[in-house]
């Protein structure tokens, strides 16, 4: 199917992103899946190749494009390879983190962090999820206590991504511990501040390269230069970035389904069982018949959910009925696939193995399923 979205731009970004896909990760993939992280130099090379930031304005080094097709692309070429891991790194850094240090930084703040940002000198991440609160934002317990031209914070946060590689770490708290979302704030915790320490790089079932942390404060000191913002708005700078983020997991979502398609197709085509390839048999195709419609259904409307997002059209409510349906959809295709590769579809060997794992957890984080569905169904009226 034709994906009129893209322009010749697109196309020519595309293929740069698609050999450094192949030139810098791919070689060095499994040996990253094994260390549970990759390694800093990855966000410079990326730098290097205007892969990071690239709607940062030209005076701090960025390349200007206020479009987030350039960002589908990198997450879509990463996705085809089976990359994940990777390139959720790069994604959270351009998609997640970034529009928070362009939209709430003051001009001080952005001469400070804006040109490590785009030159993945700078590696970010948002620490948001603390241990036992799940989706109850408004439940931290993490606070920030002014004390003259400084916060002192104290608490902790879990599943933190990029969190053993991430320099500046955007960071809820709380400033007024007696207030539920009005008392809470965003700031800047950065590499080496005294009282900072990380926890384990936690063990998780798929996207073993990302490295996942817990993160502890113990009376760190925070400069009020660090603060994103204004106090006590915080709560409302989360959920206006929140409409990306979630688009962000609804394009992995869709080009994992792509990419299990892709090699199921290749599979069945080349596997034979009594003497004809699987393909074959009626019911293989049938299933391949149904992936591909719903692929291509999610494509099309991944696509015009980003054109929605590049206006500014694109709804809270509409970036979360994309993502609980998209990222339910490739873990209903990604498990036929598995199914239709038989036996080898149980092994890691296989990418589509690897891609059953990783893919599970786009139906948790940026909101699980049931709150995407809770946000949809109370904007009808219920």
């Amino acid at each position: 199917m034709d994906r009129a979205i893209f322009e010749p731009e697109h196309q020519d970004f595309r293929d740069s992103v698609r050999r450094f896909v192949a030139d810098e990760i791919m070689p060095n993939f499994e040996q990253w899946e094994a260390d549970g992280i990759v390694p800093r130099e990855l966000f410079q090379k990326a730098g290097e190749k205007n892969m990071l930031a690239m709607s940062v304005d030209e005076e701090f080094g960025g390349l200007g494009l206020k479009d987030f097709r350039f960002n589908q692309v990198i997450i879509e070429e990463g996705g085809y390879a089976g990359a994940t891991g990777p390139i959720l790194g790069l994604t959270l850094h351009n998609d997640v983190c970034l529009p928070y240090f362009e939209e709430y930084c003051n001009e001080e703040q952005k001469e400070r962090w804006m040109p490590g940002i785009v030159d993945g000198s700078l590696i970010t991440a948002v620490a948001m999820t603390e241990p036992g609160i799940g989706s109850d934002l408004a439940g931290m317990g993490t606070k920030a206590i002014k004390d003259g031209d400084r916060y002192i914070v104290d608490g902790s946060k879990t599943f933190i991504t990029n969190g053993i590689n991430a320099d500046l770490i955007i960071t809820a708290v709380k400033t007024d511990p007696k207030e539920k979302h009005r008392g809470m704030s965003l700031m800047i915790i950065e590499r080496g501040m005294d009282g900072f320490e990380r926890g384990r790089n936690l063990e998780k079932v798929g996207m073993h390269s990302q490295d996942t942390a817990e993160l502890f404060f113990n009376e760190v000191a925070v400069p009020v230069e660090n603060l994103l913002g204004n106090e006590g708005e915080g709560f409302k700078y989360l959920v206006n970035n929140l409409a990306q983020e979630r688009m962000s997991i609804t394009v992995a979502a869709v080009a994992a389904a792509q990419a299990a398609l892709n090699w199921t197709l290749d599979y069945v085509k080349e596997r034979y069982a009594f003497g004809t390839p699987i393909g074959s048999f009626q019911n293989s195709r049938f299933q391949m018949a149904e992936i591909k419609t719903e692929v291509d259904i999610a494509t099309s409307y991944v696509d015009q959910c980003v054109q929605a997002l590049n206006a500014g059209t694109l709804t809270v409510e509409d970036a979360a009925a994309a993502k609980w349906w998209t990222t339910e959809m490739a873990d209903r295709v990604i498990d036929k696939c598995v199914q239709l590769h038989g036996g080898y579809g149980y092994m890691l060997e296989y990418p589509i193995a690897r891609a059953y794992a990783d893919n599970r957890v786009t139906r948790i984080y940026g909101g699980t399923t049931e709150i995407m569905k809770e946000i949809v169904g109370r904007s009808m009226g219920l």
